[in-house]
């Protein structure tokens, strides 16, 4: 490590030690702080236009307001892990491992398995799209093999299915890749998850943008086609998307409706279909 994340390290340390509030502190009390400075972090990066980056903040002090959210998000990180070094569980150097070697297994078409780099002319050729198709193979792969350590069932025979049973039509996807997203996730966040790991799928078993409900930015959104004129109006930018939402909120509110608890229960469902009754639980 660095002499600046070691000395960081002493810190948290020695409060542990020393500092009754700080020694106080468990996994599940640090899980508001945990999203809250996450959250700090985010409102930072969005409060400078992505296209601005990085001239803008470089130029406006946004960096220096980042460097100091990250900073927390860090301590946050360090924090759980001197916890759970007293614990016997894991210390901070073997979080550092854990990923380090993840980013490794993950990323075949940057490092040789050994950590190494590839030849130049092989780190030329990888298209996005061979990317994501690769991690999510890899990432299939990991799942099983630490289904068979653990003797659960694996993708390829979900619970309550027999052995002989095969996708449904349409289904040709990973269950655990939609098991897999955060619980602890806002509904809206949740749901952009799981289009994104459908579409990263062999096949995508949502096939594709569906119809909007009614009500959306418009009177007539609802039976618009995908690529409507109205449809266009909402999706030329994020401002008219965020409009657009914010008014189905506010429908929603009006009808006495809760709209976050209603897209969570949504994609209950839908992970239910996609993921098996266990994906659920």
């Amino acid at each position: 490590m660095s002499e600046s994340v070691d000395r960081l390290i002493w810190v948290v340390a020695r409060l542990r030690e020393h500092c009754p509030w700080t020694r106080r502190l468990t996994h599940d009390v640090l899980t508001e702080y945990l999203v809250e400075e996450a959250y700090e972090a985010v409102e930072v990066i969005e409060s400078v236009p992505a296209a601005d980056w990085p001239a803008a903040p470089l130029a406006d002090g946004t960096y220096e307001r980042l460097r100091l959210e990250m900073g927390d998000v860090l301590f946050q990180v360090v924090l759980h892990a001197a916890i759970a070094q007293d614990a016997g569980g894991f210390t901070f150097d073997g979080t550092v491992e854990a990923i380090t070697a993840k980013m490794i297994r993950r990323n075949p078409h940057v490092f040789h398995p050994d950590g190494t780099l590839l030849p130049a002319e092989e780190l030329a050729t990888t298209s996005i799209g061979d990317i994501e198709k690769t991690w999510e193979r890899i990432k299939r792969a990991e799942r099983e093999a630490a289904a068979a350590v653990a003797g659960a069932p694996s993708d390829a025979q979900n619970p309550g299915e027999g052995r002989d049973a095969g996708p449904a039509p349409g289904r040709e996807s990973s269950p655990a890749a939609f098991a897999e997203v955060p619980a602890q996730l806002p509904a809206l966040a949740a749901a952009a998850k799981v289009v994104d790991r459908a579409a990263r799928q062999p096949v995508d078993p949502l096939g594709g943008p569906g119809r909007p409900p009614s009500g959306l930015g418009s009177a007539s959104l609802g039976s618009a086609s995908p690529d409507s004129a109205a449809w266009e109006a909402v999706l030329q930018d994020e401002a008219a998307l965020g409009s657009a939402l914010f008014g189905l909120v506010q429908r929603s509110r009006a009808a006495g409706l809760d709209p976050e608890r209603a897209l969570r229960r949504h994609l209950t469902r839908l992970r239910h279909d996609l993921s098996g009754p266990a994906a659920t639980g």
